[in-house]
């Protein structure tokens, strides 16, 4: 099983998330391709003392867009990895 710095990358903090967050119980965090369900579980668990329910991962593919720096050259954004966490009722993160 990996460290937790190896599967967690930052936390999301976006409108869709704060909603998420506040309705429903549920975090967003950026995660490294290579992780899957069971580590990211193991990871927030351990990191933040909760009970994770549900680990739903979204991989984003990133755009194709032209760079005014190198004559209009396409060149590729990025692509990332999302994990959208389900705490248990009552499990709460203290996001500071």
């Amino acid at each position: 099983m990996k460290p937790a710095d190896q599967v967690l990358k930052e936390f999301s903090i976006t409108e869709k998330s704060n909603i998420l967050s506040s309705n429903l119980g549920q975090y967003t965090f950026e995660v490294f391709t290579d992780a899957d369900r069971i580590s990211v579980k193991h990871a927030v668990e351990k990191t933040f003392n909760v009970s994770v329910t549900r680990v739903n991962i979204l991989n984003r593919k990133g755009k194709r867009k032209s760079d005014r720096r190198r004559r209009g050259k396409f060149g590729q954004k990025s692509s990332i990895k999302k994990a959208i966490v389900s705490l248990k009722d009552g499990d709460t993160i203290e996001i500071v």
